[in-house]
Parts: structure tokens; sequence; C-alpha cells
């Protein structure tokens, strides 16, 4: 995947994640973005260790595994900047 798509992945996600974790976060947007690109990075490797799938570009499963990455991400955000 090029620069850019992890960068359209990553706002998508990353809308996804706060979508399904509302809240008072700081940073805004670019916050957000840069969550769903690292969420992309960390859900891609992590299915990879455990053998679940791998991060391959836009389809579904890649999708829901950068999701659930930005997610985990946004919770460990929340408990470390309150």
């Amino acid at each position: 995947m090029g620069f850019i798509s992890w960068i359209v992945l990553g706002l998508i996600v990353g809308a996804l994640a706060k979508f399904i974790m509302p809240g008072q976060d700081p940073g805004g947007i670019i916050v957000t973005i840069l969550l769903g690109i690292a969420g992309a990075f960390v859900g891609g490797a992590v299915a990879s260790f455990l053998g679940i799938g791998t991060f391959t570009g836009f389809n579904v499963g890649s999708i829901v595994i950068a999701l659930i990455g930005a997610i985990i991400l946004l919770a460990i955000y929340r408990v470390v900047t309150k």
C-alpha cells in the first residue's frame, strides 16, 4: 500500500474509531488521523502475529483490523492523557 493510501485509510479508520468511542479528546482531527494510521499498523501487526490475517489494502477485513487497532490506541491515548 502506498503512503497516500495509508493516510486515507487512517482518516477513515480514525473517524470510525472516534464515532465508536466518542468523547472529548485533545488534538482534534490531526490526532484522529494519526491514531487511525498508527491503528492500521498496530492492528496489522497484531493480526499477522496471531495468524488472523494481514493488512492488504482497502477491503473489509483490513478496515476491521485497522479499526480494532485504532480503538485500542484511542483507549490507551485517553488513559495516558487523563
